[in-house]
């Protein structure tokens, strides 16, 4: 997603009537199992032999903007983790003046939308320019790591994810700027934002990767000892000549001790606000790369309108955007369970007609299940 004050309308055409009824004022039951996401004692694929397609289900609308003193227009970008019996969920909060960051949670997903909001500018986190949030627990120094942008690539500090108040002040992993690779990517071939930060740990270093929503993935890394000083000059990691097949919002999780998965949201065709997004995978066995494509198409999505089904007259999406696989492994290595067993929290929205600049499009949160593997 495109973060600056200085955001365009992606959209600026009539776009497509719902093919769904209004969006319910209370979203429905989910279709997965509710509560921790279980694991199968024996998937049917190991990790490095994934399928060449999958299906998934989505619940309804399952989280919404609350009617509240804030106004927000759009909950987006969630990132998720289950910790001793609890959900928690850091999302942006997005409105037309802008964006900040905010948190819930709970124990039950059929129940998430009850939830209260607590939003982190009332934390020293602070006010201020800053979306697109990943949370994970670095064991070296027992701390909770909240990664967001704010126009840097920036980080907050907890010792208790169930206390919002106690994130830290935002400092940045690049403390001279914008790398001078990525500055040039943010204006070659057109203008660009620089995005959606993420980290991930192997056993020696510590990987950021970023996006600058022109085609090209960015990685830098610094020693697991440094960690989060230090981080090198940015490599680029993938890039497409069409910004819109490797657009932003990337994901990378360890499936194995020598597998490693990578999602990029990208933008197809057809009509909705924000652009229809899905998302394409790959894998590498190392975090450096090479990643080798798996799911590489909006025909064949690792996730999208392709292969995502809803409850019968919830089809209340036909994109499938930025988010995260629900973690039950909280630690810095970022491993999933196996494959047939993964949750993906996502930002999805009402494709019918609507003026609203980008800022302000109405982003709602739904959850997928992995039908099989």
């Amino acid at each position: 997603m495109k973060w600056s004050s200085i955001f365009l309308t992606l959209a600026a055409t009539a776009f497509a009537a719902p093919p769904e009824p209004p969006r319910p004022s209370s979203p429905p039951s989910p279709s997965g199992p509710p509560g921790h996401p279980g694991h199968p004692s024996s998937p049917s694929h190991k990790p490095a032999q994934l399928p060449s397609s999958f299906k998934w289900t989505s619940t309804g609308v399952l989280v919404t903007p609350k009617d509240d003193e804030r106004k927000i227009a759009g909950v987006k970008d969630p990132s998720i983790v289950f910790h001793k019996g609890t959900y928690h969920v850091f999302a942006s909060s997005a409105k037309a003046e802008g964006y900040n960051l905010l948190y819930f949670n709970f124990t039950d997903i059929a129940k998430a939308n009850d939830a209260p909001f607590f939003y982190l500018d009332q934390a020293p986190l602070g006010t201020g320019y800053r979306a697109a949030p990943q949370v994970f627990y670095f064991v070296p120094q027992k701390l909770w790591y909240l990664v967001y942008q704010d126009d840097n690539a920036a980080y907050s500090t907890n010792p208790d994810i169930s206390n919002p108040a106690g994130w830290t002040a935002p400092k940045v992993f690049y403390p001279d700027g914008t790398p001078a690779l990525i500055a040039e990517g943010l204006v070659n071939p057109q203008q660009g934002y620089w995005v959606d930060m993420w980290v991930i740990c192997d056993d020696r270093d510590c990987h950021l990767f970023s996006h600058d929503d022109n085609g090209r993935l960015y990685r830098s890394q610094t020693a697991l000892k440094n960690f989060p000083n230090g981080m090198g000059e940015p490599v680029i990691a993938l890039s497409e000549p069409r910004k819109e097949d490797l657009f932003e919002a990337s994901n990378v999780y360890r499936l194995d001790e020598d597998t490693y998965l990578l999602l990029v949201e990208c933008i197809g065709k057809g009509e909705s606000g924000g652009g229809v997004r899905y998302f394409k995978s790959w894998t590498a066995k190392d975090l450096a790369g090479p990643w080798n494509a798996l799911q590489s198409s909006q025909a064949n999505p690792f996730m999208g309108a392709a292969n995502v089904k809803f409850p019968h007259g919830q089809n209340w999406t036909v994109s499938i955007s930025h988010g995260e696989m629900v973690r039950t492994e909280v630690d810095q290595k970022l491993k999933l369970g196996p494959c047939g067993t993964w949750q993906f929290l996502y930002q999805g929205i009402n494709p019918g007609p609507t003026n609203a600049t980008y800022n302000a499009l109405p982003w709602d949160l739904g959850l997928l299940t992995q039908d099989s593997c």
